[in-house]
């Protein structure tokens, strides 16, 4: 394409930004908290939005025992694509709709999408249903203004990004609903992400024995055998800030204990608590030897204490996202227009998040993270309250985006 072609891409995008805008605010009015997780009323919400557009979203109902082992309580994915010729590639564009719940200390409606002082204000509008709309957007420009003969573009809109992802794309790769030969996944616009970290979630339970806080004596504290456990997690994390990554944009690895409960009383001792890890793994590391390493130390940890028992269970295991050769005609197109829009450039490099996109490369997909947001997970607010989006960056993303289709599958 020519520079006026883009310029012509551009002009659409500008052209059609309020009825973006409106789009995303009513993506953020529906909640999609997880957990409880109960998702397929949004699904069914984008549906109807996309037939609006003339896009006709196929409805993936995951089946509820699967759904319901996880701990959640619906998931609708859904694809639309698009075909524009019988040769050419297939480019997927994913973004996923589940978040976190809201928590406190919002100044704005955590569903009320309002707009203020240039951003738009509410739950998963940076991570991820900012990208719901660029990708739409994205998607309708290249439609009227390139008018694509060739390859195909696909929209993968899922719903288990918080807990894996299995039950998302994981899902949709493993029933052979899909299979395209590059892939765009959500993300911030001034850097695209060639690898990211992995992350191992545990839940660890540590078993005492119940006693009256008279006779403390007469029982053995859990808690203080949690207590012994969290002292040799953390020095164990202080340990891991000399193991860096070569990556850029990730240091090294870490680990937080996100959640602990436990007691019956204040005048019993403990003789449960429960507490819930969360280690993420640099893409140098192996995950197998990451876990075993968690396990022995817990346990060499528990047995200290006489009459104090652990069980430990893996929640979580999501491998690390390492750069498929495959992945660099996305690279360069985004650089290349992200560069010209945003006037900077736009770093390859890695994140610490987790992300959806290592199931896609673990079938051998390449691909790479990009969209609409900020240039930090901080500045979002994303899992914090009073989550944002720029709306210049979703409004530049959405053209970047667009280009980049362009040049991929015409």
């Amino acid at each position: 394409m020519t520079m006026t072609d883009y310029n012509k891409l551009d002009a659409w995008i500008d052209a059609h930004f309020d009825e973006e805008v409106q789009f995303l605010q009513q993506l953020v009015r529906v909640p999609t908290d997880t957990p409880p997780g109960n998702n397929a009323p949004h699904a069914e919400r984008t549906a109807e939005l996309l037939r609006d557009f003339g896009f006709e979203a196929e409805k993936h109902a995951v089946p509820e025992q699967e759904v319901k082992a996880l701990g959640l309580e619906s998931i609708t994915n859904l694809i639309v694509r698009r075909k524009y010729g019988s040769d050419g590639r297939t480019v997927a564009l994913n973004a996923h709709g589940d978040v976190v719940p809201p928590g406190e200390g919002w100044t704005h409606d955590p569903y009320g999408g309002e707009i203020e002082g240039g951003s738009l204000y509410g739950r998963a509008a940076a991570v991820s249903k900012s990208d719901f709309a660029s990708f739409t957007f994205a998607l309708r420009a290249l439609e009227a203004v390139a008018r694509p003969a060739r390859g195909s573009v696909e929209l993968h809109f899922t719903y288990d990004e918080e807990f894996g992802g299995v039950l998302g794309p994981g899902w949709l790769l493993q029933n052979g609903l899909t299979r395209p030969d590059l892939l765009i996944a959500a993300g911030f616009s001034y850097e695209v992400v060639t690898a990211h970290n992995g992350c191992l979630q545990m839940e660890v339970t540590v078993h005492g024995k119940m006693a009256h806080a008279a006779i403390p004596t007469t029982g053995v504290d859990a808690l203080q055998g949690a207590v012994n456990i969290l002292n040799a997690l953390y020095a164990q994390n202080t340990l891991y800030q000399q193991v860096r990554s070569k990556v850029e944009g990730i240091t090294h690895p870490y680990l937080n204990v996100g959640r602990i409960e436990g007691g019956t009383n204040t005048n019993v001792v403990p003789g449960k608590v429960v507490f819930k890890l969360d280690r993420r793994m640099i893409p140098e590391e192996n995950p197998v030897e990451v876990e075993a390493t968690i396990r022995k130390l817990i346990a060499d940890a528990a047995e200290a204490l006489p009459g104090v028992t652990v069980e430990i269970k893996r929640l979580l295991l999501a491998n690390s996202m390492k750069p498929l050769p495959g992945n660099k005609p996305l690279v360069e197109a985004i650089q290349r227009h992200g560069q010209e829009i945003f006037g900077e450039p736009i770093k390859a490099m890695g994140t610490p998040l987790y992300t959806d996109v290592r199931l896609y490369g673990e079938a051998g997909i390449p691909g790479v993270i990009y969209g609409a947001g900020p240039r930090t997970v901080l500045e979002s607010h994303a899992k914090r309250n009073d989550e944002r989006v720029l709306l210049e960056d979703l409004r530049r993303a959405t053209k970047v985006i667009a280009r980049t289709l362009s040049d991929l599958v015409n």
